[in-house]
């Protein structure tokens, strides 16, 4: 059974303090004591001058200010923002060394910070401490997960090692020794990170309470000495993206066998450095259906369909060998059609940030416009033929293009009709792409990665948005997908998974930001897939080459 204090319960008024049984009236507000009138007078009867009494509804509303150090019986009002924002009183205002000076009311100076304090405090606890707390949870699940990843690494391992004679044993070990050498690594680094996460995490919570301490006190020489720290705390960390190694199985050769086993990538550690921004869009996480479907077919009636992009109402743009570009609902219905010359067919079509069509053309070396229905030429290049296009999140456009005489391809960024970026090669100044005029899809990822399909050379080239190479993928091994991987569309999602159409072997292959193979969607009777697009729900869009066919799969939960 409860029982109450009959001075303090909460359905009692307020007490008084000194005799405690009689209603409260007053409050000294330098004090912080509940008076009843009877003890008002008990109270001051000390003659201590900085007594503050008030009626109890106006309790802490005084403010406590400094006392003034060259006339120590006055207490300072006004700060003079000519020396520095110090304290003076208002005989210091007459004096020698403030004559002309700029005077403002302290209390003004209070009610600033304490409009400060109040926004620092809903920052940290609304947005600053649930993002640190966001940061370290996924640290902590990444740790959590990590021998489970490494496990699945050693058993890819020893499935290969069991197809091989009694002797590569100690190969075998030998790897899985530099595997454990490397997860170590691995922990440490994620270790090192989650806890200077944790350690920012106790300093927001230590300013929480210091705050705390200043909005309860009314004292002005705390609350102006307040420094916020909100800008410290809003550059986060780095983000640390630490990859697993891979495994990749080589023939058996018993003269070579270290060798020729396989190959342990390094363990691959990268930094992205980033500001919190108060408005952040929030990405959920959806997963890989187990079985991807087909939920529509759209028939373009195009005899070689190469290129479809979507628009943001749920219709798409395709094109082919031909000379028109037509548009389509989400129902298959013809919408519109943009006619060229019969020579002159795209290369490729994207959307720019306006909703309006781009489209390159090989034969005039020119990049297209139509906006309101009229074409407008945008780039026009010398000695090299555009190939492929996309539109990025900051509104640029990059462009796959080729030489005249067909020895070189780079990938080119544009700002509006301004050139701003090359990337053709890597550090060794070797080149990135193949030099053929064989079809380069291009496609930027979420975190700003450039990637291409680079059919000529069957591989698919991801470098970062300053140009440098982060990897290459070269297919995945497969018993059932034997003819040579040719990637021809390429297209990313939410989820910054990286999808490309490999026609030979009737496919879509699916891989994560960093490369890694994920699945294959090879069950929707595809054949020969070749331009794809993801719309803003995740849906795949992919273009049957031959058949004419876009077919709209359901690939995500």
């Amino acid at each position: 059974r409860l029982t109450m204090d009959p001075h303090n319960s909460a359905q009692d008024v307020h007490r008084c303090d000194l005799c405690e049984t009689a209603i409260v009236h007053s409050y000294c507000d330098f004090c912080h004591v509940n008076l009843c009138k009877p003890c008002v007078v008990d109270h001051i009867s000390d003659g201590y001058d900085k007594h503050k009494i008030v009626p109890f509804p106006e309790r802490r509303s005084t403010l406590i200010y400094p006392k003034c150090e060259t006339h120590p019986q006055k207490m300072c009002e006004l700060q003079c923002k000519d020396c520095n924002n110090i304290s003076i009183c208002s005989f210091c205002t007459a004096s020698e060394q403030h004559r002309g000076h700029i005077f403002v009311q302290i209390s003004t100076v209070y009610k600033a910070q304490k409009e400060t304090i109040e926004k620092d405090t809903e920052e940290l606890v609304n947005t600053l401490s649930p993002t640190y707390e966001e940061i370290a949870r996924d640290l902590e699940h990444e740790l959590a997960n990590l021998d489970g990843g490494y496990e699945k690494l050693t058993t890819t391992m020893s499935k290969q090692g069991e197809q091989w004679h009694r002797e590569i044993d100690i190969v075998i070990n030998k790897m899985k020794t530099e595997i454990s050498e490397i997860k170590v690594k691995h922990r440490d680094v994620l270790k090192k990170h989650l806890d200077e996460i944790k350690q920012t995490q106790s300093l927001i919570k230590q300013t929480l309470r210091a705050i705390n301490e200043i909005e309860k006190s009314t004292e002005v020489s705390p609350t102006i000495a307040y420094s916020s720290k909100i800008r410290e705390f809003s550059k986060l960390p780095p983000k640390i993206q630490v990859s697993l190694p891979t495994f990749i199985p080589k023939p058996i050769d018993r003269e070579k066998l270290y060798s020729l086993f396989g190959q342990i990538t390094p363990l691959s550690t990268a930094t992205e450095g980033k500001v919190l921004s108060l408005i952040q869009p929030k990405t959920s996480v959806r997963e890989l259906l187990d079985k991807p479907k087909r939920v529509a077919t759209i028939q373009t009636g195009y005899e070689k369909l190469g290129s479809v992009t979507c628009l943001n109402d749920g219709s798409i743009w395709t094109s082919g060998m031909t000379n028109d570009i037509k548009c389509f609902n989400s129902k298959g219905s013809l919408l519109q059609t943009v006619k060229q010359k019969s020579w002159n067919y795209p290369n490729d079509i994207a959307v720019d940030s306006d909703g309006d069509l781009l489209y390159t053309s090989g034969a005039t070396r020119t990049v297209y416009k139509v906006k309101n229905g009229q074409k407008e030429e945008l780039i026009r290049f010398q000695g090299w033929a555009p190939k492929q296009l996309c539109v990025t999140s900051t509104g640029d456009l990059l462009v796959t293009m080729v030489s005249d005489d067909k020895t070189q391809s780079k990938v080119v960024r544009y700002s509006g009709s301004t050139e701003k970026q090359t990337i053709e090669f890597d550090d060794e100044a070797k080149p990135l792409y193949s030099g053929n005029g064989c079809p380069k899809y291009i496609t930027e990822n979420r975190n700003h990665d450039i990637c291409v399909a680079d059919c000529g050379a069957g591989v698919v080239v991801v470098v970062n948005q300053d140009g440098k190479l982060r990897w290459r993928y070269t297919s995945h091994p497969s018993v059932t997908k034997n003819k040579p991987f040719k990637p021809f569309g390429i297209t990313t999602d939410s989820q910054s998974h990286i999808l490309t159409a490999d026609g030979k072997n009737h496919c879509i292959h699916i891989l994560d930001q960093n490369g890694q193979f994920l699945r294959y969607i090879d069950n929707c009777d595809l054949m020969y897939p070749y331009g794809l697009c993801v719309d803003n729900n995740d849906n795949l869009f992919v273009c049957e080459f031959y058949k004419g066919n876009v077919k709209k799969i359901k690939y995500l939960k």
